[in-house]
Formats: structure tokens, C-alpha cells, sequence
């Protein structure tokens, strides 16, 4: 009787995908590995290595060398498994939105410290998020702010319903709205706070991003125009329109742009609260500008 084929372990297996990833010059080609055996398997870390030795049957075999095509033709894992996470929170992508990125999370410690500075974290705030995408920056500020109630923007109704349906597996969607809109030229204030994390990538730039973005990643909410700052010009102004007195806007910058955003939002009228918050990558990557009282 012939005996049954007997598949790669587990283990051979995150070897084998880590040795072709490093090949095809993946940057955290480990990590990626673990990450598309465990989701092909439905295992965390400690999960593969007490199965380190089980044999992947025939179905896990196809399922991973699916991940490892896409994978190696550049396409982001996150993009692969339809989910990232971002300040603890899994969120659902689809493909009118960005992949939520760990140094937008500036943006929102940044807020979080300036509602604390203000006392505000404890009373109901109302919250705009412009250009939402999956609702990553206003669904992290109303886990941390149980009263807050939050509208997210977007021109995109593809990208609002993604945002709709995190906020819904969340347990968040009684306290967020969503809103077909130019940045925020349907809405009427006040609020408390505006966030934002406009497009800002210079044009020329697009074609040199890696192409897990490039290629992946929506044009719209990549290209800033030809400086980068377009998306600024037009959200900072109908900011001092909607916010609160002492009400506060926070916006991610890209890289060497927070000085310029800092200008616009002078010349807009609103008063700079403090320095740039720095990501861990020490860029000035969030920028807050303060309503003051007339």
C-alpha cells in the first residue's frame, strides 16, 4: 500500500518562505513569514512553535504559496490578510483605502495629549476625522475617549464604508458618523477637534515610493501635488471655520513639511500649540494649530 505524501512542517515551512522572501530582497522577510504561516494556520507566535513539527496539509500548502506569489510581487501583507492593525485596533482595508501606518499614530498621541491639556478628555467632545480612509485616527481617539463622539469625511464612499463597518465590529458605530465630503466642506461646526492625514506625497515622488504603496496604496490619498501641500491649503482654512473656541486641529506632515504646514496654519489664523510631536523615526510628523478665543 502506498503510503500518504506527508507535507512540510510548520516549521520547514516559515523556513523555506523566509528563505525565499530574503531572496527576492523582501525587507522583514522573517517577520512577514510568521506572519502568513501563522494566518494560514490560524496561529500566533506561541501557537507555531508548539506546532512546530505538525505536517501543513495539502490546502495550507496552496493557501501559503498563494500568500508567498503575492507577497513576492510586492504586494503588502496587510494587503494580503485584508487587515492591519493600528493603536491595538484590527481594521478591516479594502481597496479605497490607505494601509493605516504606525507613525499616523503620532497624530493621535499628539491629540490625546492636547484634549488632556485642556481637560477635555473627560466631557463629550465631538471629533472630525478628514479623509477617514478606514476610520484609523477618529475609531483610536473614541477608544480612548469613551463621551467623544466622532464624524469621519471622505470623498470616497468605497473608503466610508470600510470606516462604517471597523467601527461596527469595533463596537464604536453608535458614536461615529460618516460623511460623504471635499475634505470637510459639508460639514458645520463646532468641534472640538479636527484630525487629519491629508495626502502629502510631492507628485514627482510617486513613482519612486516602494511599490507596496505605489502600486497598492489609492492615488488619491498619496498625491499632495506638485509640493506636497495642496490637501493643507484647503483643509486648514475650512478648519477655522468648523472648530470650537480653543478647539485644536492636528495633521500628519511628511517628511521636512511641518514647517510649511505650520505657516499655513498661522496665516489661516489659528495660533501653533506647541512644537511638532516626532515619530519614532525622529521626523516631525504631527502638527497642531489652536482657535483661540476672539
Amino acid at each position: 500500500m502506498t503510503e500518504p505524501l506527508v507535507g512540510p512542517t510548520v516549521e520547514s515551512a516559515r523556513r523555506s518562505l523566509t528563505a525565499r522572501f530574503k531572496a527576492g530582497r523582501l525587507d522583514s522577510a522573517e517577520i512577514d513569514a510568521r506572519i502568513l504561516v501563522g494566518a494560514v494556520l490560524g496561529l500566533d507566535l506561541t501557537g507555531l512553535v508548539v506546532a512546530a513539527n505538525r505536517p501543513l496539509a495539502a490546502d495550507e500548502q496552496a493557501r501559503l504559496e498563494n500568500y508567498a506569489r503575492r507577497r513576492l510581487a510586492a504586494e503588502p501583507v496587510a494587503r494580503i490578510l485584508g487587515v492591519k492593525e493600528f493603536w491595538g485596533l484590527p481594521l478591516q482595508l479594502s481597496a479605497a483605502t490607505l494601509v493605516p501606518r504606525s507613525d499616523t499614530e503620532t497624530v493621535v498621541e499628539l491629540a490625546l495629549e492636547k484634549l488632556h491639556a485642556m481637560s477635555g478628555q473627560d466631557r463629550a467632545l465631538r471629533i472630525v476625522d478628514i479623509g477617514t480612509g478606514t476610520g484609523a485616527i477618529l475609531l483610536a481617539l473614541l477608544s480612548e475617549l469613551p463621551l467623544a463622539y466622532g464624524i469621519g469625511t471622505d470623498l470616497s464612499v468605497a473608503a466610508l464604508r470600510t470606516a462604517y463597518g471597523n467601527a461596527a465590529r469595533l463596537g464604536l458605530a453608535d458614536r461615529a458618523h460618516f460623511v460623504a465630503s471635499d475634505y470637510a466642506a459639508a460639514l458645520s461646526g463646532p468641534f472640538d477637534l479636527l484630525v487629519s492625514n491629508p495626502p502629502y506625497i510631492r507628485s514627482a515622488e510617486i513613482a519612486d515610493l516602494a511599490p507596496e504603496v505605489r502600486d497598492h496604496d489609492p492615488r488619491s490619498a498619496l498625491d499632495g501635488g506638485a509640493d506636497g501641500l495642496v490637501a493643507y491649503r484647503t483643509l486648514i482654512p475650512q478648519a477655522l471655520r468648523l472648530l470650537a473656541s480653543g478647539g485644536s486641529l492636528v495633521v500628519e506632515a511628511g517628511q521636512g513639511q511641518s514647517g510649511n504646514i505650520e505657516g499655513l496654519m498661522t496665516a489661516a489664523g489659528l495660533t501653533l500649540d506647541g512644537p511638532a510631536k516626532v515619530d519614532l523615526a525622529g521626523i516631525r510628523r504631527a502638527v497642531a494649530g489652536r482657535k483661540l478665543p476672539p
